[in-house]
């Protein structure tokens, strides 16, 4: 496969052995390339050597330059190649459970390992082919992100609803003895993939030194699932079953191997109205970016950042009002947070948003909608609005229903400020919001 180059950096290896715009990069040091990865990976030597075509017709040339310094080039594709998409029909597929005017990228189904390496996006590897498998190895690929949900081969095509989904636990033996690491998701279903097959799942993971972690996350189910597969939310004695099994592993797991490996999402213990683990328990959150930990995390963060400020920052008794909008489950979490570190000149108040948009059921604050958002809180006093900037997902100024910041705000009259997952990022936001309109 050929790569179009777009532009030469002035000056750079590629400028001074005569390669320009128009160019195509055919092979190098005689292997094809075939995205960023293998261009990243061959030129990553002090001499190396092109065949690029020009015209019809194909020249040598060599580079010579720094062990990792940029050949400069730029090509038609950032990624060289286009991206993977999902060929799988998972039984709980979110994007098959979307209304109609949600944002028309969240209907985008990717599955593409090269993002899992980059972005932390998990992969079910139902699209890799082995010899695929072969280059991921070669190319020194992880940590990658795999969705296991299940290790016995039936039961997980049977969720993924694709028969290529029975090949995982040899994919992941190969890659473990290839030196690649992985962390790994189950999404679990109530008497689908939880019980005795999570059991299985987790005996067959903990055998692969290459896996690193198990994240374990509730089935997300909006109202909109008219023809889909029959599954339905979990209980609260439920989640509580998955945390008590999970914990009986972390227990012995962090006895045999030092950590403790498997990690239910927060959701889990919202659900079970249980405590999340300290701090300590989430290790180095690797698991974070799957809703493991988010609330721990922000509730350590924002109570060190607390205690750093002077006792005269820390008096309770109002002031400015400022509104936090969130999701429901999170709500009380944040509401006990907010009542247990007071801060001068501040009065806040914690506002859990129903979600209207994707159904009751959906209680996250990461799909809390502007149409919701705003209709929830349009009548409720407040000087400002702090949201989780997860609400916003595109390019930072967009809700999921399509509806933009700069609308949602004209709806409420007021600022809506996004802040980041961090503990310091809120309390940072609480403190500017007061000092900016004259709070203390």
């Amino acid at each position: 496969m050929a790569q179009r180059i777009v532009s030469v950096d002035a000056g750079s290896p590629a400028a001074r052995a005569g390669l320009r715009a128009g160019d195509e990069l055919v092979r190098i040091g005689g292997e094809p390339v075939i995205d960023f990865l293998d261009y990243q990976a061959l030129t990553a030597r002090r001499r190396v050597e092109l065949t690029v075509r020009r015209n019809g017709r194909e020249r040598s040339c060599v580079l010579r330059k720094g062990e990792y310094e940029s050949p400069g080039l730029e090509f038609e594709k950032s990624m060289m190649s286009g991206m993977r998409m999902c060929c799988n029909r998972c039984l709980f597929c979110f994007v098959d459970q979307l209304p109609e005017g949600v944002r028309p990228s969240m209907r985008l189904k990717d599955d593409d390992w090269r993002m899992s390496l980059m972005m932390g996006n998990y992969v079910t590897l139902t699209n890799v082919s082995d010899r695929e498998l072969d280059r991921i190895i070669a190319r020194h690929a992880s940590p990658l992100y795999i969705s296991v949900h299940a290790a016995d081969p039936q039961l997980r095509s049977h969720i993924l609803g694709q028969s290529r989904g029975a090949r995982l636990m040899d994919q992941l033996r190969r890659l473990s003895e290839g030196g690649i690491e992985f962390h790994t998701q189950a999404v679990l279903c109530p008497g689908i993939n939880d019980g005795d097959a999570l059991e299985e799942t987790l005996r067959a993971l903990t055998e692969l030194p290459g896996a690193r972690s198990l994240a374990l996350v509730p089935v997300g189910l909006t109202g909109h699932r008219e023809g889909l597969a029959p599954l339905r939310p979990y209980r609260a004695e439920e989640a509580r079953a998955v945390i008590a099994q999970a914990n009986r592993w972390r227990e012995r797991l962090l006895s045999e191997r030092g950590t403790r490996f498997v990690f239910p999402a927060d959701e889990f213990y919202l659900i079970a109205g249980v405590e999340p683990p300290a701090d300590e328990e989430y290790e180095d959150y690797a698991q974070i970016d799957d809703g493991v930990g988010l609330l721990r995390l922000l509730e350590t963060e924002f109570d060190e950042a607390w205690r750093a400020l002077p006792e005269r920052e820390r008096m309770p008794g109002g002031g400015l009002c400022m509104l936090i909008g969130c999701g429901v489950s999170a709500a009380p979490f944040l509401a006990r947070l907010m009542q247990t570190h007071p801060i001068t000149g501040v009065e806040v108040r914690v506002i859990p948003v129903e979600n209207r948009f994707f159904g009751p059921s959906v209680t996250v604050s990461g799909l809390v909608t502007g149409g919701d958002l705003t209709a929830r809180l349009r009548e409720e006093p407040g000087a400002r609005v702090f949201i989780t900037e997860c609400m916003l997902r595109s390019e930072g100024d967009r809700f999921l229903d399509d509806m933009e910041l700069g609308e949602a705000e004209a709806r409420l009259g007021r600022k809506i400020v996004p802040v980041g997952r961090r503990g310091e990022d809120l309390l940072e936001a609480l403190l500017g919001a007061r000092d900016e309109l004259g709070g203390r």
